[in-house]
């Protein structure tokens, strides 16, 4: 048995949840931050069969595509930001990291 997990943007979210029951897959979502630009992510939590791993993966990549989006960058802290000028910067967000962990025993109540 394997334990996915999948950060996914939160704009991905709902596609990814209903393609994950359309294919009789359970999950438990939870609310998560990511780091670089502090904004909202989804984090999937599946339990599945070795047998179906492949399976799950295929679904997330169809799923969670990666998209280009404009964000402004921080302020300089401490230094003279007079002559900062903030440009909207693109950068790449989106897709899903994805990890598949072993699991030993996997008991439901």
């Amino acid at each position: 048995m394997k334990l996915i997990m999948a950060v996914v943007q939160d704009k991905d979210s709902n596609r990814l949840s209903d393609a994950l029951v359309e294919n009789e897959f359970r999950a438990t979502k939870l609310a998560s931050t990511g780091g670089f630009l502090k904004a909202g992510n989804t984090t999937f939590m599946i339990g599945t069969e070795d047998a179906n791993v492949q399976k799950v993966l295929e679904i997330i990549k169809e799923n969670c595509k990666s998209r280009e989006q404009l964000v402004a960058p921080i302020s300089p802290m401490g230094g003279n930001a007079d002559s900062y000028v903030p440009y909207p910067v693109e950068v790449q967000v989106g897709g899903a990291t994805v990890f598949v962990l072993p699991v030993e025993e996997f008991e439901k109540y």
